[in-house]
């Protein structure tokens, strides 16, 4: 004898097997015909709600295809305080308005197109036998048959019209996210700085980034570290001048030139002892400027990698794969910083697509 837990019934061992055989005497809640199951016009009037809203839904996409090439970008919307360009604000309406009908049309059918059928499946062991297997097969054909898709071709037919021109906003997002990333293409846009608009004919002042005050070599100390930008960036705007400032970011570093190793083919790159870097890490592109002056390490605080500037950029400690990109300087007839030239290699994080051949290695010359 004992007590079922929480309870002062007395129960013995057959009443315990009887109650793990059947626990809850005829579970479930008692079976109610459906309406439209009742009732033909209901299921036609049912029907024709589903296939309204698939063929909606299907309209919706070919519109947010449409809306996407036929709008332009610079179109703006203003609604109040809402203000937002018309180009999002179509494509993102009608693209949500087909995958929503989607699921309207598909909550309708299965609320009130399919049978509501009672179906209860008994616990088994892990391993399934043949005739669970068997079972799991006839269980999945009554599904079938219960969707009711058997007997309403023209709405499956609808879903599948729907699901599949949803997809082609989808497809032309996807194709339309910016330029496919050949070398040449990489080359022009992401690879290249506003740097590349200087020539030896035409320099370019590097400027203090805060002051926007152009730089004097003699007036950079041995061991500062200065935070700077090239003069032309103040000729960019709004969101042009954030992407350029991303990659155009530099420090300068002045070092004793006796404890710093220059391999030749970069003795003209600096100017008595000072060197130009870029500012993004190699890594995952954070902005470092965390300098050590005593080891001439700068250090990024987001995953620790850590460059060795007196030593041309390398990496001496952590996950970024390559050296700091260094920028060539000069000074001009007063005394000015100057660049005359873009980077020789791609700023900013590594991916593999770019091209790793001429960044700076251990053992370069």
């Amino acid at each position: 004898m004992g007590h079922l837990e929480g309870s002062t019934l007395q129960v013995n061992d057959n009443t315990t097997n009887q109650l793990q055989q059947r626990p809850v005497d005829d579970p479930g809640l008692d079976e109610v015909p459906s309406w439209v199951s009742t009732n033909p016009h209901a299921a036609k009037h049912a029907e024709g709600r589903v296939v309204v809203a698939f063929a909606v839904s299907a309209l919706s996409a070919l519109a947010s295809v449409v809306a996407y090439f036929a709008i332009p970008l610079g179109v703006q919307i203003e609604i109040g305080s809402f203000h937002s360009s018309l180009h999002n604000v179509v494509f993102g309406t009608t693209m949500g308005l087909a995958i929503f009908l989607i699921g309207v049309g598909a909550v309708t059918w299965g609320r009130n197109l399919m049978d509501d059928d009672e179906v209860t499946q008994e616990r088994h062991a892990p391993s399934s036998s043949e005739e669970d297997r068997t079972e799991a097969l006839v269980t999945l054909s009554e599904g079938v048959r219960a969707s009711g898709v058997a007997r309403r071709r023209f709405l499956l037919g609808s879903l599948g019209g729907a699901l599949g021109l949803f997809a082609l906003p989808l497809v032309v997002t996807l194709a339309g996210m910016g330029p496919w990333p050949t070398g040449r293409k990489r080359a022009q846009t992401i690879e290249r700085t506003i740097f590349a608009e200087a020539t030896p004919q035409k320099p370019i002042r590097l400027v203090n980034d805060i002051t926007w005050k152009p730089i004097k070599a003699s007036d950079v100390e041995i061991g500062q570290l200065v935070n700077a930008q090239p003069e032309n960036l103040q000729n960019y705007h709004d969101v042009e001048y954030q992407q350029q400032k991303a990659k155009s970011s530099i420090i300068l570093v002045r070092m004793d030139p006796a404890s710093i190793n220059i391999p030749a083919s970069r003795k003209d790159w600096q100017v008595s002892g000072i060197l130009c870097y870029s500012k993004i890490c190699t890594h995952v592109g954070c902005p470092i400027t965390l300098w050590e002056q005593q080891t001439h390490h700068l250090l990024c605080p987001c995953h620790q990698s850590t460059f060795d500037l007196g030593n041309s950029g390398r990496v001496v400690f952590g996950p970024a794969a390559r050296s700091l990109p260094q920028l060539k300087i000069g000074v001009d007839t007063q005394g000015y910083l100057i660049a005359t030239q873009d980077f020789t290699v791609p700023v900013g994080p590594s991916f593999f697509e770019r091209d790793s051949r001429n960044d700076f290695k251990e053992g370069d010359a």
